[in-house]
């Protein structure tokens, strides 16, 4: 894709290998648009190979999610049917983000070299694969280990997404549907898993939902094999002395080790909130905030000496890019967590079947859907620190809804809302925050840019799933009640609700301080 347009951001993107230079914070506007200058025109794409892109990234990250969602809610079939142990409940689901989000800064820097293209339609074989020896695993390791593999195999694809995208559509309205789209793929797969895993369970067993996942990811690669443009990857040839000084190796190192043991500890704290006090758990951790000082004194090393920096310390200056950020932190783990003690809710307080929780929980994708086309067309005509400040007040009558919540009320009088607002604030902030987040990287990172974007969301996952999970058993096990009882867990999963409130009004409050006056993104300018 020719990029013959000039850029015409107040957030200026980042260069290689020179020095970073952002606008002081605090500007007071900020305006993503892409200027076209006079006697250029921009490429244009037809309708059918805008759909073919469009498809691609929107069911790959679409099929991802399906397979978290018919793990979450077919774990215990699975565990009695291929011996998996009690104490590994939650690790198939927990390491497939677990590998993905230590990965995905490493991947998304290795396809700015490679290409997007290569990058992305490896990941979808690879995750083919996978998938597919998912459903034909024999015991509860074979499958942990495909999973992790598999989480690996997203990362490829996920940054690459957004490269692909920000090469396709450099500009204009299909540039925000286009990520619209892929942002509606993750909350509309993970119900569609939810519901599809619960009948498989049930009906013709769970490996199906494994097996038919594959097949529809062998599908969206010939799709993409044969409908990708291949000139998203015709910047610059490929060699080793690229591969080995345009990528910031040791950074990527840096990242990869700190985010793999801070996943590791809160994926074992979601597992059993006992694993805290273990010294494993406590060295790991320890050793993976050590590394973080070693980080930030790397890259900043690598400005200085103007050459690849993996994430510039001088962009957590620009008051912008830091706020956007720690909202996609915080508002992926507020979200994930909710629906996760929405299930815990349904199935062992209100004492339903894995069916009808699926059922239930259907208002969210449906809110989904609709929440990222309204944002796809009307992203680039509205203010975007107005919309995010509407949507996290939207979403945070979720969590206090189910804070105030009588388990003996009917489905319809709290847990309907709370499960039909709760992806609103999320699906709203993807939109934006990938507008945002790609605009302040060039285009030859792109790749690195969602990875950014992507490691933000999985880490706030893991995070806010861990947390959520220390707080309700904490004051379950101090509420004096039988632990088991769905009187005993309801104080508990009451107390993480309050969390995710608390969640929603520090998104709320850091878009107040950071996020002022932004104006609108996506919009182009002639």
């Amino acid at each position: 894709m020719s990029r013959t347009s000039t850029e015409s951001i107040s957030l200026v993107p980042i260069t290689y290998p020179e020095s970073v230079a952002l606008p002081p914070s605090g500007e007071s506007a900020l305006s993503l648009n892409r200027t076209v200058s006079k006697g250029e025109q921009l490429d244009e794409i037809s309708k059918s190979r805008t759909a073919i892109v469009v498809a691609s990234v929107t069911f790959i990250t679409g099929i991802s999610s399906l397979l978290a969602g018919l793990v979450t809610v077919g774990t215990p079939t699975i565990a009695r049917d291929i011996g998996l142990d009690s104490s590994l409940l939650l690790w198939p689901a927990s390491i497939f983000s677990l590998t993905c989000g230590c990965t995905l800064l490493l991947c998304g820097s290795i396809a700015d070299v490679l290409g997007a293209r290569w990058m992305y339609l490896a990941g979808t074989l690879l995750q083919s694969i996978f998938t597919l020896a998912c459903g034909l695993s024999q015991n509860g390791m074979q499958l942990i280990v495909f999973r992790a593999f598999a989480g690996i195999a997203i990362s490829f694809c996920l940054p690459a997404s957004v490269s692909i995208i920000t090469h396709t559509f450099p500009v204009g309205k299909r540039r925000n549907v286009a990520f619209a789209a892929m942002g509606g793929g993750q909350p509309i797969g993970f119900s569609i898993g939810l519901t599809l895993g619960g009948v498989f369970a049930d009906t013709v067993g769970w490996r199906w939902g494994f097996h038919i996942a594959a097949i529809l990811n062998t599908l969206v690669f010939g799709l993409a094999l044969w409908g990708l443009p291949k000139k998203i990857d015709e910047d610059a040839p490929v060699t080793w002395s690229r591969l080995l000084y345009e990528i910031d190796w040791i950074g990527a190192l840096l990242a990869t080790c700190s985010l793999a043991m801070i996943s590791y500890c809160f994926a074992t704290i979601t597992s059993s909130t006992d694993n805290i006090k273990n010294p494993s758990t406590i060295v790991t951790l320890t050793l993976s905030l050590a590394l973080i000082p070693l980080f930030i004194y790397w890259v900043g090393r690598q400005e200085r000496l103007s050459r690849p920096a993996i994430i510039p310390n001088s962009l957590w200056r620009n008051k912008v890019f830091t706020s956007i950020c720690i909202n996609v932190f915080i508002t992926w783990g507020a979200f994930n967590a909710l629906e996760n003690e929405l299930t815990f809710f349904l199935q062992y307080v209100k004492g339903i079947s894995a069916i009808e929780t699926s059922v239930q929980f259907l208002p969210g994708p449906i809110s989904g859907a609709l929440t990222n086309i309204a944002m796809g067309l009307i992203v680039h005509r509205i203010r975007a620190d107005y919309t995010i400040l509407i949507a996290t007040a939207v979403s945070s009558v979720a969590p206090l809804l189910m804070a105030l919540v009588n388990p003996a009320w009917t489905y319809w009088s709290c847990t309907f809302l709370a499960i039909f607002l709760n992806p609103i604030g999320a699906d709203c902030l993807f939109t934006i925050s990938n507008l945002l987040i790609t605009s302040v990287f060039p285009g030859k990172t792109q790749g690195l840019a969602g990875g950014v974007f992507n490691t933000l969301a999985q880490i706030g996952k893991s995070v806010g799933l861990a947390t959520t999970a220390v707080i309700a058993a904490s004051v379950t096990a101090q509420s004096g009640e039988d632990v088991d009882s769905p009187k005993g867990l309801m104080t508990g999963y009451r107390a993480a609700f309050w969390y995710c409130f608390g969640l929603s009004g520090l998104t709320f409050a850091v878009s107040l301080w950071g996020l002022r006056n932004i104006g609108r993104v996506g919009v182009k300018r002639d």
